[in-house]
């Protein structure tokens, strides 16, 4: 079982480097997520002033950048961090059970896009597919997740908005890309049949986790 109290970006780095796999928030599996093992004080806090502050939730673009981690809505359409070890494995697997968006498709329309800007941000890619129009936010979200999901999309980074002071605030804004224009080919390649990298990825995970059920498991790979 995992037993490491996180108190900076860089131990969150070197934790998901050594586990492969971490959900940023509840993942169905007790102990299972970097909400629950970061130190108390970087949980989130809310200001009197309205504000808030969540040392963890502004970490997520160091770990991406800085520590090269795979980041996106992969677990059960939760976000969380899988390391470049790991993922042709769970690329591998997770592409055998979601093909490529059929011709014509929105799926493909998204992607296509994608392949032409390089990267955009959400609200970005959303006007760039048409979906500008009354309550096609939530729609056109759903669209997107399914694709990470499917390990067709990835976060390249974070963007925030500045104040008139320069400084950053708000929640920051998802930069998606797909993971073959950011890591390259061959990091979405493995030698292993879709089968196989189930298996191998089902050891690591009751290794990691001997505390979560065999349906929790499976449900968090598939």
């Amino acid at each position: 079982m995992i037993d490491q109290e996180i108190h900076n970006s860089a131990e969150l780095t070197e934790l998901i480097s050594r586990i492969g796999f971490l959900p940023l928030l509840d993942s169905g599996i007790r102990g299972f997520s970097a909400e629950e093992m970061v130190d108390d004080e970087c949980r989130y806090v809310a200001l009197p002033d309205g504000g808030w502050e969540w040392p963890l939730w502004k970490w997520k673009g160091a770990v991406i950048t800085d520590g090269g981690h795979v980041y996106g809505k992969f677990f059960a359409g939760k976000a969380g961090f899988i390391s470049r070890e790991w993922w042709p494995d769970f690329c591998n697997y997770r592409r055998s059970h979601h093909a490529m968006p059929s011709a014509g498709s929105i799926e493909e329309a998204i992607l296509l896009t994608l392949a032409e800007h390089g990267s955009l941000i959400t609200r970005e890619l959303r006007a760039a597919c048409g979906f500008d129009g009354p309550g096609m936010r939530s729609r056109f979200d759903a669209y997107v997740t399914r694709l990470q999901m499917a390990t067709r999309i990835v976060t390249e980074d974070f963007v925030y908005p500045l104040d008139r002071h320069g400084r950053e605030y708000g929640w920051g804004l998802s930069l998606l890309t797909v993971p073959e224009r950011l890591y390259g080919r061959d990091a979405c390649r493995c030698d292993r049949t879709p089968d196989e990298s189930f298996a191998r990825i089902k050891h690591h995970l009751h290794t990691l986790c001997p505390q979560a059920t065999e349906a929790q498991i499976t449900r968090f790979i598939k």
